[in-house]
């Protein structure tokens, strides 16, 4: 059985950081491209971040380019998701996911992905 397990999320006033964890467990976690999709309150769940399998490549949405930095340690079966400067519009759940494949993209469709995190809470206050 699948999972990923989101961690790290919190309280941070605007400016601070935080880092995201996502551990999996239940796939072949180096074969799998992994990103990040987020969900305001009120707000349409959108794409953060992703990375492809071997950590060369990744990509980023415009709202978060120079802030963010998603990264993932295959031996350890886990990725992250390194915040700074937060804002206020940051303010989100935060939803790790995985799919097969080497592809990743900025145009990632939530639905389109094959495993999805129960989300982590983050709160930037300011």
């Amino acid at each position: 059985q699948v999972q990923l397990v989101e961690s790290g999320g919190g309280l941070v006033q605007a400016g601070g950081s935080l880092r995201l964890s996502c551990e999996a467990s239940g796939l072949s976690f180096r074969f799998d491209a992994m990103g990040w999709f987020r969900q305001a309150p009120g707000k349409e769940r959108e794409f953060v971040a992703a990375i492809n399998w071997s950590g060369t490549s990744t990509v980023y949405a415009d709202s978060v380019l120079g802030r963010f930095t998603i990264s993932r340690d295959n031996p350890k079966n886990t990725m992250y998701l390194q915040m700074n400067s937060l804002k206020d519009e940051d303010t989100a759940v935060y939803y790790c996911v995985a799919t097969p494949g080497s592809e990743i993209s900025t145009a990632w469709s939530w639905d389109g992905m094959a495993y999805w995190g129960k989300g982590t809470l983050v709160t930037v206050s300011s």
